[in-house]
């Protein structure tokens, strides 16, 4: 005769069914090295996300005994930083593979609501200088407010008749537009893109074109206004994004001097995208590929990906060096080619040739 089996859970057979945390790992029976070296971060940044994190983790459920926040947090880093679910970290904190990747998706959820709080265009004056005076540093380009550009970060397939994540290398990706500031904290993070999209289709359907089209009045005497609000782009220099009066773009065939020393600086200037992207893929492993694609629907990736950059923005907030963890090689990214644009707007190449002429002649 067939017994039924309802449900085989230790947890509830041994203490019954509550709201009751279950102490799998005391964090303070660790030490430092340990933390750092299994979960990529301090103690102390670890207990500050703990803080921040801590009431969303311990919503209700309905499972036999609830995993405490520190140890959901603590899974979801080994996670992030290793890219894989490996079983010997689940046993150092005292969870299944199963539960790991519970734990993955609750704190990627709770991260991903934290978005807003921590990756965005400040509107503070004093924030907005202080950032021109940084960018100015660099390489002598002014009124710089960020820099951007795309990245690809592989995926598995979504399914055998979807191409749209195909990108022009031929792997399934996502594909990321990032905006940074001078330090690496991130402005911006649309990591929700198909990799057959190309950057300058992102670009134009972009949450930053629309803000920065939307607050850039185009009236001749507000020029002054309009270079605050310049945005540098260059790749490899191409003339894949569209020059407009609050982007400057490289020249694609500098002649004069003055124009290619204008080209140097554009490129020393957008260097700060590339390294910000190498210090996020070294320190989330699971975004380099090296354990392999994102075993995730694109979906899920994105919010990953998206909550990598939570926790980049939120260390470097706290504290941390975006550089420490900065890989030295330039990552390999799709070739996106050079795209011609149908119409270059007078006024933003006017724009240019004056900011060419009046610091770089």
């Amino acid at each position: 005769m067939a017994i039924p089996i309802a449900i085989l859970d230790c947890d509830l057979l041994l203490y019954g069914r509550g709201q009751r945390t279950l102490d799998r790992f005391d964090i303070e029976t660790v030490s430092d090295e340990f933390l750092l070296t299994n979960f990529g971060f301090p103690r102390e940044f670890i207990y500050y996300l703990v803080e921040m994190l801590g009431d969303t983790l311990s919503r209700p459920t309905q499972r036999s005994r609830a995993i405490s926040p520190d140890v959901q947090i603590l899974a979801a880093l080994g996670f992030y930083t290793s890219g894989s679910f490996q079983t010997r970290m689940g046993d150092a904190i005292g969870i299944s593979q199963a539960s790991m990747s519970r734990c993955v998706a609750n704190v990627t959820k709770a991260l991903v609501e934290k978005a807003s709080q921590f990756i965005g265009f400040t509107q503070d004056e004093a924030t907005q200088q202080q950032c021109r005076d940084e960018f100015y540093r660099v390489a002598g380009v002014p009124n710089v407010l960020g820099v951007v550009d795309c990245v690809h970060i592989a995926i598995k397939a979504p399914n055998a008749e979807d191409l749209s994540y195909v990108n022009r290398k031929g792997f399934h990706s996502i594909n990321c537009q990032l905006v940074c500031d001078p330090r690496g904290l991130l402005l911006s993070a649309e990591t929700h893109w198909p990799g057959g999209l190309q950057d300058t289709a992102i670009f134009q359907q972009s949450t930053v074109s629309r803000l920065f089209e939307e607050q850039v009045h185009h009236d001749g005497w507000l020029l002054g206004v309009l270079l605050m609000y310049l945005c540098v782009l260059c790749v490899e220099g191409d003339n894949k994004y569209p020059l407009k009066k609050w982007l400057m773009t490289p020249l694609q065939y500098p002649e004069t001097p003055a124009e290619y020393r204008y080209n140097m600086a554009h490129t020393a200037t957008h260097e700060i995208i590339d390294r910000t992207y190498r210090a996020l893929q070294t320190r989330f492993r699971c975004l380099d590929g090296s354990k392999g694609y994102l075993q995730y629907s694109p979906e899920k990736c994105a919010n990953i990906i998206l909550a990598c950059c939570v926790l980049h923005n939120v260390s470097l907030q706290t504290g941390l060096d975006a550089w420490t963890f900065e890989r030295t090689e330039t990552p390999d990214q799709p070739d996106e080619g050079c795209e011609q644009m149908d119409s270059m707007d007078p006024e933003a190449f006017r724009i240019r040739q004056e900011l060419i002429l009046n610091h770089f002649s």
